[in-house]
């Protein structure tokens, strides 16, 4: 039951920042519109306290986590349509409704590798979608089917294509309604577009010509089951590209003479200074593109100035769960999200530890903290040459469930994983089957891994993930304005209890 003015103050908690620092402050809010408020602001205009005080006794008071890659949870796999849409849905909810117990508020449903005819069938029902007890369903996150065969990793070989006809190939698998620019839908229309994320190997035919119209509407390109060179790597991400899907995995692995991918998170200056802009590289095996000059961000975005006067209605909030504005990139623009710095710098220089500025943003990537996708050394290798690029995610499968124990599963196409823990393979095979590792101990993992505070692997599950997407202004935030979905911690990283839009959905059992 809401509280008689609606606002609830947390105290005696400790806030992660957008830093990844902790700070121990009250956090005001809004429990009928289901916002985060300024609390000073707030008692200025309202000239009220909140009616309902809770004590978090010392614990960590957190944004909500998002996992961006997430194939299936609790028994559903995203991937398997079986003919029923309300089968289908009730599994879409029962994930939606389960996963808040390890601290998830909102997810990316990951849809692998399908047969062309399927797909506009999931993808109808992978709009984004919320109960008011449930983690977001943000859209869906195609992995596939433009991706290399020998990195294919689980996915059907049968099924993999290149974009010969460049973006149409795209829309022709997808469906165009669900590559539709961000002004041309809206929750009143009902017509919101499904696709927030597609992985793909720029160097697979065509993909590298349509990676500039993908960006300019808005769809994060992730660079993933690829063997691209540096080279390549590095034109994706001057074209746009804005995160490598599950680093280290489906991909070479670093070689001193040719990185490939996994270069990327040292990306040289002397290689992709503003003077190296306009050479030519490859872009695929048939094609060879000029570089464009470098230009500043088109759009940047503030956090929202809210006015706490009148509550409003409730569903102001969950309708905006599922209408996040997905954020344009400059094409070619090599640094979409970062300005030009205004002062030049010579290459050759005598100022003690600075290091040169890049004139592209490098890409975030993908982590998979289980102990098992990647080597704990390897894992702190990668966050100490670009902390700010980390995001943590599950690529858990459907047999994601805390309570599930060790055996052999059903899967599909008639084949079946091996649980071994936190270990999940194709029986039979020693092909690793994403994972069944939940998101809340990834971050304890990766705390233990790196030797980063608590804090900062926060920020790798909340922040990071959804500046990434671009809506980090209602999503993975404490700002004033941002949506009231939160997770109790404790000091150690357990999940004592989960907030979605500002009312408690799951509490930890004594």
């Amino acid at each position: 039951m809401a509280s008689s003015n609606s606002l609830i103050c947390f105290t005696n908690c400790l806030l992660p920042l957008e830093d990844g620092s902790l700070v121990e402050r009250d956090l005001w809010v809004d429990e009928t519109r289901g916002i985060i408020l300024d609390a000073q602001k707030t008692f200025y205009t309202r000239r009220e306290r909140p009616d309902r005080i809770v004590d978090l006794g010392g614990n960590i008071l957190s944004p909500g986590f998002l996992d961006i890659q997430l194939n299936g949870a609790y028994g559903f796999d995203f991937s398997v349509y079986e003919d029923d849409d309300q089968k289908y849905r009730d599994g879409m909810k029962k994930v939606a409704e389960g996963i808040v117990e390890t601290g998830v508020t909102s997810l990316l449903p990951t849809i692998i590798t399908q047969e062309k005819s399927i797909y506009p069938k999931l993808l109808s029902l992978l709009k984004p979608f919320a109960t008011p007890t449930s983690a977001t369903l943000l859209g869906w996150h195609a992995e596939g089917p433009f991706i290399d065969m020998t990195k294919r990793g689980a996915h059907a070989p049968a099924y993999l294509q290149a974009a010969y006809e460049d973006f149409k190939s795209f829309e022709d698998v997808y469906g165009p309604e669900n590559l539709a620019e961000s002004e041309d839908w809206s929750m009143s229309s009902g017509q919101i577009p499904a696709v927030r994320l597609i992985t793909a190997a720029p160097e697979v035919p065509g993909v590298m010509k349509a990676l500039g119209e993908l960006t300019k509407r808005g769809i994060a390109f992730s660079i993933g089951h690829s063997v691209a060179t540096s080279e390549v790597a590095t034109e994706a991400v001057l074209h746009g590209a804005r995160l490598i899907t599950h680093l280290f995995n489906a991909m070479p692995q670093l070689h001193h003479r040719d990185p490939s991918i996994i270069g990327l998170l040292g990306a040289s200056p002397h290689l992709s200074s503003p003077s190296q802009t306009t050479s030519v590289l490859p872009c695929n095996m048939n094609d060879r593109i000029p570089l464009l000059e470098l230009s500043k961000e088109t759009q940047t975005t503030e956090p929202e100035q809210v006015e706490p006067i009148s509550p409003g209605s409730s569903s102001e909030a969950f309708e905006a769960d599922l209408a996040l504005p997905r954020r344009k990139q400059t094409i070619l623009s090599g640094a979409p999200n970062k300005p030009q710095r205004k002062t030049s710098r010579p290459t050759l220089h005598l100022d003690k530890g600075q290091v040169a500025d890049m004139p592209f943003e490098r890409p975030y990537y993908g982590l998979i903290v289980d102990g098992i996708h990647c080597h704990p050394n390897s894992v702190r290798l990668a966050y100490s040459a670009f902390p700010e690029g980390c995001i943590l995610v599950t690529d858990a499968m459907k047999i994601l469930d805390p309570h599930l124990k060790d055996g052999i599963h059903e899967w599909r196409d008639g084949k079946r994983f091996v649980k071994d823990g936190d270990k999940l393979y194709l029986e039979g095979t020693t092909t690793l089957a994403g994972s069944v590792v939940t998101l809340d101990k990834c971050i304890r993992n990766f705390s233990k891994f790196t030797g980063c505070s608590l804090g900062e692997a926060i920020k790798c599950a909340t922040y990071n993930p959804a500046k990434c997407l671009g809506i980090e202004d209602k999503k993975g935030t404490l700002r004033p304005g941002a949506h009231a979905d939160l997770v109790v911690l404790d000091r150690q990283g357990i999940v004592l209890s989960t907030w979605v839009r500002g009312k408690e959905v799951w509490t930890k059992k004594e």
